[in-house]
């Protein structure tokens, strides 16, 4: 089935065309007017240069004045083995659409209602059928068994026009056209920019991505530059002030040659406070007892991280390169990362 975009928006034409899919472009001239386009000529050139195939209005009263205004635009510049004219169904439409054909110019007979509209185009050797999908819905009547219809008349007569499902106002009926085996289909960039859009895809494709994250980023491309340290040999006041200044819940504890003793968390603070409501944050380090502090390596992946802080349910993990304290991971670096 062919895709064309229904669009004269330059944004949204260059957005749809990356695919290097599309068949071509369908305009109207209710597009460009509320585009606010009015030298309609030189902007259907610019887009005739963007597209691999250009659907145009050729209007008039009478078949001769069809022909004249299609003729006009070529003389202008638009090319006919790359540009088809739309002409509104019609009995001088199709008479317009007949003597276009035999001059090997292209033809799109669109505002389709009918079996009986479109079997007169068909016989005028019409190139598309345009039937009006969305509108049609909404009057209530089977757009989709029209289409059938339609489809079925071109494959069982062998007519070579292609039936053009058009009108579309949301991908359902995109499934529509294919299930009915449409020839080709026309759709605004709101409704083709969400055909590869499904919410279990986006849940899977964001479990690839951070199952991928966890097992080939290592912990120190994602610490931060932070690192909160105090000695034993500081006050409880003075490990307060580390940790705020470094925005962490926790600061590692060292000795004097900077051995790894312990980790003071906000945690450990509202314990204190509870034991003794006259705390005083004068207090040394060296006096509180300190449990041995979960570290992880500057160099582990961040799988192995996450398997610590689940494991010990604590929120932050001390980062060593050796012997050395690197800095520290806290468990908010991994959730803003979507990884916990």
């Amino acid at each position: 089935m062919e895709l064309y975009l229904d669009s004269v928006d330059p944004a949204e034409i260059d957005a749809a065309f990356k695919f290097g899919t599309l068949a071509g472009l369908t305009t109207t001239p209710t597009f460009l007017h509320r585009h606010g386009i009015t030298d309609i000529d030189a902007y259907l050139l610019k887009l005739a240069e963007l597209v691999p195939i250009l659907q145009v209005e050729a209007l008039g009263e009478t078949a001769d004045a069809i022909v004249a205004e299609a003729d006009r635009q070529i003389k202008m510049g638009l090319r006919i083995d790359r540009t088809v004219f739309k002409i509104p169904v019609s009995n001088e439409g199709v008479i317009a659409c007949k003597r276009l054909h035999d001059r090997g110019i292209m033809v799109n007979v669109h505002l389709v209602y009918t079996l009986q509209q479109a079997y007169m185009a068909m016989l005028a050797g019409a190139t598309y059928v345009c039937p009006l999908v969305g509108r049609l819905q909404d009057q209530g009547y089977d757009a989709l068994a029209l289409i059938k219809q339609c489809v079925d008349t071109v494959n069982d007569y062998g007519f070579k026009t292609k039936i053009m499902f058009s009108s579309v106002r949301h991908p359902e009926h995109v499934r529509n056209a294919l299930n009915l085996r449409v020839h080709t289909i026309t759709v605004p960039w709101s409704v083709m920019k969400g055909l590869t859009t499904n919410h279990l895809t986006t849940l899977g494709t964001n479990q690839f991505i951070e199952h991928t994250r966890l097992v080939t980023i290592r912990v120190g491309e994602v610490m931060r530059a932070e690192n909160p340290t105090v000695r034993t040999s500081a006050t409880i006041a003075e490990a307060v002030k580390e940790m705020t200044k470094s925005g962490f819940g926790a600061t590692s504890v060292v000795d004097d040659s900077g051995n790894l003793v312990g980790i003071f968390t906000d945690g450990d603070l509202r314990r204190l406070i509870r034991e003794d409501g006259n705390i005083s944050f004068e207090r040394k380090l060296n006096e509180l007892t300190f449990n041995a502090p979960k570290t992880v390596s500057l160099d582990s992946l961040l799988h192995e991280a996450v398997g610590l802080f689940r494991a010990n349910k604590v929120d932050n993990l001390i980062v060593v390169d050796g012997d050395r304290v690197a800095g520290m991971l806290d468990i908010q670096d991994l959730v803003r990362l979507n990884l916990m």
